[in-house]
């Protein structure tokens, strides 16, 4: 009698597609993973799909249409467990920044004729719509991280992903704080851990792509980038990148914008 093996699909709303492609780069771990789960639902690597319900959803992308909205409940209803992948799916992502702004505005900008384009004034996570059961960071996600997390979903266990900041992936790695010994800005202190200290690793400052860490002190780390030169408009626009919409960096962001 043949094994029956649960089953994953995988979603795309508002996004660039790369986290997706992550789970295609994980190459020998996919072939496994294969063998483990079935393939039900990847428009990204197949056409042939099956339908549901269910055992395990990733979920790539935020919601930014009624569309969408509406989607989601759906994806939801057909999935046993739900993991949100990535900076878009977890804080709406680099669109984001319509958030903060007038998005008819910024449409009219990009496109002749708006009475083509039917879109929400706001870009949100997809926590935000319906609930989930664990949310990977990243933009885009650690091949590394999300093997863990279907291995996890297989074992019946707690994803084992890092709470840390940046910060102590670059002790791991033996880097010289670029802060420190460059006074190069840096989010590396208030970010999530995960990309390895990829950037810092190069001597650069990090970008803050796996947004905030378990617990942030942002104002304090903003008083530290002041005294490296950068100004109100500086800060705001630091926080204002791939997690724009996550509360700590949102909340920082509008610090600095009175």
């Amino acid at each position: 009698m043949a094994r029956i093996r649960p089953r994953l699909a995988v979603w795309k709303f508002a996004s660039c597609d790369g986290c997706q492609l992550s789970l295609l780069d994980c190459e020998d771990e996919l072939l496994e993973i294969a063998g483990e789960i079935e393939i039900a639902h990847f428009l990204e690597a197949t056409r042939a799909t099956v339908e549901g319900p269910y055992d395990l959803s990733l979920v790539e992308g935020s919601v930014t249409t009624a569309h969408d909205a509406a989607r989601i409940q759906e994806v939801r209803k057909q999935s046993r467990f739900l993991i949100t992948i990535g900076a878009c799916a977890t804080a709406g992502g680099i669109q984001a920044l319509r958030n903060f702004a007038d998005v008819r505005e910024y449409a009219a900008i990009v496109y002749a004729r708006l009475d083509y384009i039917q879109t929400l004034a706001t870009s949100t996570a997809i926590a935000d719509h319906v609930k989930v059961d664990f949310e990977l960071r990243g933009c885009p996600i650690s091949t590394r991280q999300l093997v863990e997390t279907i291995s996890a979903f297989l074992a019946g266990r707690k994803p084992q992903t890092p709470p840390h900041s940046v910060c102590v992936e670059c002790k791991i790695a033996g880097n010289l704080c670029v802060m420190v010994g460059h006074g190069t800005p840096c989010l590396g202190p208030v970010t999530h851990a995960g990309c390895g200290a990829l950037c810092p690793s190069y001597n650069r400052g990090c970008y803050g792509c796996y947004g905030p860490m378990e617990t942030p002190n942002a104002p304090s780390l903003s008083a530290w980038l002041g005294k490296l030169g950068m100004d109100e408009d500086a800060l705001k626009r630091v926080y204002r990148t791939f997690n724009a919409n996550a509360d700590a960096f949102r909340e920082e962001s509008e610090r600095h914008d009175r």
